[in-house]
């Protein structure tokens, strides 16, 4: 059996000016903090002899290598994201960066910020362009009925507000 895996798209190359400022303070975080303080704790690992059975050193290649994996991902990334900080031309239909507020069929509220696939946070409430109701929303305007198949079947939101920071 083959380990081959196909390379996963990346998704839409949009973002936020606040999820590029994150991307870059992670990526600044992982190169002038992380990398230094685990090169110098494998430099004293392997000071202390046979490299074989040391764990810490062992350990500590480990984390260098996926730091370095992180750092070249982001540093791509970067380059291919396009930032979208202007407002759209119609501020009443939903577009990328909008928080939108939404109503079930039972009433019950809920409010999301469509951004990009990079910034998705369900915690906080951001939801990627790429996901099914970002997409069913994309166009729509106030007061509009929005179908999504889920999981666990077809449900319906009613757009209740659209805002714009």
């Amino acid at each position: 059996m083959s380990r081959y895996r196909p390379p996963r798209s990346a998704g839409t190359a949009l973002i936020t000016p606040e999820g590029e400022a994150r991307l870059r303070a992670e990526l600044h975080e992982l190169w002038h903090v992380r990398r230094p303080q685990v090169t110098q704790s494998v430099s004293e690992a392997a000071a202390q002899g046979d490299r074989s059975e040391n764990a810490e050193y062992t350990y500590g290649k480990k984390m260098l290598r996926e730091i370095d994996s992180r750092v070249r991902f982001l540093t791509k990334r970067l380059e291919s994201l396009k930032v979208v900080s202007a407002r759209p031309a119609d501020p009443d239909k939903v577009y990328f960066g909008a928080w939108i507020s939404l109503e079930d069929e039972d009433g019950k509220a809920s409010r999301y910020r469509i951004v990009g696939p990079d910034e998705l946070d369900l915690k906080l409430n951001l939801i990627s362009i790429d996901s099914p109701l970002a997409r069913a929303l994309l166009g729509k305007a106030l007061d509009a009925e929005v179908r999504v198949h889920t999981p666990t079947g077809e449900k319906t939101w009613y757009v209740v507000a659209i805002e714009y920071p």
